[in-house]
């Protein structure tokens, strides 16, 4: 191990959280923390409708044996966007495997748009991460999520290691989107066609609610690339809007999902996307 990187003891981690509409505005009226999994305030940049919050991982970055579970429930006609407050750092593992485990449940009239930073992926980290979320009746979520495998600034490869992903997307109990997938630092999937192709940062965004047509799949496909090379497509499958990233700049992926997302969000949404603030710290 690098001598630079933290040697700790593994955290055992959890957040609830619960907005709920109160007239005409969303309030965090729920906010239940164990270990280092924090949202410190509910903050209203657009008015009151809309609850964003940052959540915080104070030790900076995860190691083996870490284990963080994040829980949100959105209720009727509410509407929450929560963020993070720079990149999640995945440091190598002597051997135990770090979790991230993200549960979302959005009622019928809700909306969540889940908009972290990307997740830099240290060379011999052994991670799992999985995300769910619940949709009910007309239920809107727009989320998205980015990956660095090692950290090429610095020269290094995910050479060794690996990540294990799972997302799932439901409907009233019916699946709009599973996949599955698992990477091998050093493995052949890293440099094949069929897998990243080389690439050395992926991302997907995934979006689903009312309002998704043939026109709005070809707005997003008429938003531009921010990186030479990099490859991106969106795709419109039933109920779900999904965009693909691979590329070897984070910031250029981050900076195409954002603008897809603001395409998107008065589409689904009815309201004009309002960055975070925090993004520009």
């Amino acid at each position: 191990m690098n001598l630079a990187e933290p040697v700790t003891a593994a955290w055992q981690a959890r957040l609830a959280l619960g907005f709920e509409r109160r007239d005409a505005a969303t309030i965090l009226a729920r906010r239940e923390h164990l270990g280092p999994l924090r949202v410190q305030k509910a903050l209203y940049p657009e008015g009151a409708a809309v609850c964003h919050a940052i959540v915080l991982h104070p030790p900076a970055g995860i190691v083996g044996g870490d284990a963080l579970d994040i829980d949100i429930a959105v209720g009727a006609g509410a509407h929450a966007l929560l963020t993070t407050p720079g990149a999640g750092k995945w440091y190598r593992s002597a051997g135990p495997l770090a979790t991230q485990r993200l549960a979302c449940a959005v009622a019928a009239g809700g909306a969540l748009e889940w908009l972290p930073q990307e997740s830099i992926v240290f060379d011999g980290a052994r991670a799992a991460m999985s995300g769910r979320v619940e949709l009910a009746g007309d239920a809107r979520y727009l989320g998205w999520e980015v990956l660095c495998l090692g950290r090429r600034a610095a020269g290094e490869r995910f050479a060794s290691g690996d990540i294990r992903l799972e997302t799932r997307i439901a409907r009233d109990g019916h699946p709009l989107w599973l996949e599955r997938g698992a990477l091998a630092g050093g493995g052949p999937l890293l440099e094949s066609p069929a897998g990243l192709a080389g690439f050395s940062v992926c991302g997907t965004l995934l979006a689903s609610g009312p309002g998704l047509d043939a026109g709005l799949l070809a707005a997003c496909r008429a938003v531009p690339g921010r990186e030479p090379g990099a490859r991106q497509a969106v795709t419109l499958l039933p109920g779900l809007l999904v965009a693909r990233y691979l590329g070897h700049a984070a910031e250029a992926a981050r900076a195409w999902f954002a603008a897809l997302w603001q395409v998107l969000r008065p589409a689904l949404i009815g309201r004009a996307a309002l960055m975070p603030r925090i993004w520009n710290t």
